[in-house]
């Protein structure tokens, strides 16, 4: 089991992630005190949808319903001031 900082975690994830996927437990630590782990899935989550997350509690279900459209994109010319810009999102 390798003990890790978050700092050292983020310079070399993929490697640690790798090592995860071989079977070995990585525990991320902050300040040298464990906040997290990295670890192998168990079992077989192929067949697992949101409605069965949802039903077991282990995620809330989202609170809009249909499918997410996003809004036009916001045409802005250089030298356009934000606070305008944000004015006219929230308006």
């Amino acid at each position: 089991m390798a003990h890790i900082g978050m700092r050292e975690l983020r310079a070399a994830l993929s490697t640690y992630l790798r090592r995860a996927q071989q079977g070995e437990r990585v525990v991320v630590t902050i300040d040298g005190a464990p906040v997290a782990q990295l670890s192998p899935l168990v079992g077989d989550l192929s067949g697992v949808s949101l409605a069965d997350l949802v039903a077991r509690g282990t995620v809330v279900a989202p609170r809009r319903r249909g499918d997410w459209v996003p809004d036009d994109p916001l045409l802005l010319t250089s030298g356009a001031r934000v606070d305008r810009a944000l004015g006219q999102v929230r308006a």
